[in-house]
């Protein structure tokens, strides 16, 4: 009798039976409102939006996406999975080429590219460990989602400024909170504690950021939507940690699409230039 639990060829994706040539997708669609996030904000910052500002946020979307089959492939090194290993290729080596090409014209981005390896070298490493759902982790790699920020404003505008670099770290301080936040469900991680040292240095840092002149006020401002979502956190905790997970990931997203939306009103001009 035979079964058909695994493919006899190699030219089958994976375990559930998806042939080589079906893309993947990430599973993770919350990393999308940060990608989205970090790219308006970026270019609200510049004040425009060209056909470049389009490819580099192809560019950031293919990366995005060749980071999951290359995770997959990583944590299941011992048996091969070719589709895994072809669409982390098709993404990566997709999102390599645009980034090239966009360095070429804009230099600044060299800086961003530096930070995206950087990242995916510690992440590689992270997942070699088993430790790429560690709080340490899950921080570096939404803070490198953030860099579309400056990856849009430098395409844009041409350069790299200390305004870019201010917002990039506001996003970032943002998005990650939603770590501390979600680790609240998880007997583990249940403390408040963490949650409440990381909004206390976020909120002091971004008013460093101001004191620099490297966020505009009404910008830095908007970091206390984080802190008000933590406050309601708190006040109905026992319904955040015991709610099933599709009513969080709408809570997280309003307050995702709330901050984004007031992030960008803050940097656009009154009028928008005619063209």
């Amino acid at each position: 009798m035979v079964t058909a639990s695994a493919p006899r060829s190699g030219l089958r994706g994976n375990f559930r039976g998806k042939p080589w040539y079906m893309p993947t997708f990430s599973p993770e669609h919350g990393v999308l409102l940060v990608l989205a996030g970090g790219l308006l904000t970026g270019a609200s910052l510049a004040q425009a939006w060209t056909w470049e500002t389009g490819l580099a946020a192809l560019a950031a979307l293919l990366g995005l996406q060749a980071e999951h089959p290359f995770t997959v492939q990583v944590k299941q090194r011992r048996q091969w999975r070719p589709r895994y290993v072809v669409w982390a290729l098709v993404y990566g080596l997709s999102a390599i080429a645009i980034m090239a090409w966009l360095t070429l014209r804009h230099p600044a981005l060299l800086w961003v590219c530096m930070g995206a390896a950087i990242a995916m070298a510690i992440h590689t490493w992270a997942v070699f460990r088993h430790k790429q759902k560690a709080i340490p982790t899950e921080l570096l790699m939404f803070s490198a989602i953030c860099l579309s920020t400056p990856l849009a404003y430098s395409t844009t505008a041409h350069s790299l400024s200390t305004d870019a670099v201010g917002l990039w770290l506001l996003n970032a301080l943002f998005f990650c909170s939603a770590v501390f936040t979600i680790k609240l469900r998880k007997a583990r991680t249940s403390s408040l504690s963490g949650a409440l040292i990381y909004h206390s240095t976020g909120a002091a840092m971004v008013v460093v950021l101001c004191w620099l002149g490297w966020l505009p006020l009404l910008t830095a401002l908007t970091f206390a939507i984080a802190l008000l979502k933590l406050a309601v956190i708190i006040g109905w905790r026992d319904w955040y940690c015991n709610c099933r997970f599709e009513y969080i990931a709408r809570f997280e997203t309003y307050f995702a699409l709330s901050y984004t939306a007031l992030a960008c009103l803050t940097l656009l001009p009154a009028r928008l230039p005619v063209t």
